[in-house]
C-alpha cells in the first residue's frame, strides 16, 4: 500500500483501517470508549497541520489513540483527585479549620483594634457608627481598621 499523507487522506484512511481501529479499540477498552476514541482519532488526524508520511497506517492510527485515551485517562485521574480534594466533608474540614484560623488571629489583634473589626466585620456597622459607638474621632477608627487589617494579613502569610 502507498504512503498516506494526513490531512486531506483522513477520510480514506478511515475508510480503510476505520473498522479495523473500531475492532481493536473495542477489544482493549470497551465498546463505549471506542467508539469516543474512534472519534477523537479520527478529529486528530483530520486536525493535523502539517501532513506526515505515514508509512504503517494501523499502527499510526492506533498509536494516537492510545495516546488519547492515556490524555483521557491522565485527566479524569486529576478531575478525581480534584473532586475528592473538593468533598464535602473535606470542604466542611477546611471551611472549620479557616474558621479557628480566622479566630484566633482576630483574638490575637490589641483590644482597640479588635474592638474596631469586629464591629465593622461581624457587627455591620459604618465606620462613622463606630466612631459614634466608641465615641473615638473617625480618623481613629480609620487608623484601627487599618492597622487590623495589615496585622490579619501579616499572619495570615506567616
Amino acid at each position: 500500500m502507498p504512503a498516506l499523507s494526513t490531512g486531506s487522506d483522513a477520510e480514506t484512511l478511515f475508510a480503510t483501517h476505520g473498522a479495523w481501529l473500531l475492532g481493536s479499540l473495542r477489544q482493549q477498552y470497551g465498546a463505549d470508549l471506542a467508539e469516543d476514541l474512534l472519534q477523537d482519532t479520527y478529529l486528530k488526524v483530520l486536525r493535523q497541520q502539517r501532513p506526515a508520511e505515514i508509512l504503517k497506517p494501523k499502527a499510526f492510527l492506533l498509536q494516537v489513540a492510545r495516546n488519547l485515551f492515556l490524555s483521557r485517562y491522565r485527566r479524569d485521574r486529576r478531575r478525581e483527585e480534584l473532586d475528592a480534594w473538593q468533598s464535602p466533608l473535606f470542604s466542611q474540614a477546611a471551611a472549620q479549620d479557616a474558621s479557628l484560623l480566622l479566630q484566633d488571629i482576630v483574638l490575637s489583634l490589641p483590644q482597640p483594634l479588635r474592638e474596631v473589626f469586629l464591629l465593622s466585620r461581624f457587627g455591620g456597622m459604618t465606620n462613622q457608627e463606630i466612631s459614634h459607638h466608641l465615641g473615638i474621632r473617625l480618623k481613629t477608627v480609620e487608623w484601627r481598621m487599618t492597622k487590623a487589617l495589615a496585622q490579619c494579613a501579616a499572619q495570615l502569610r506567616d
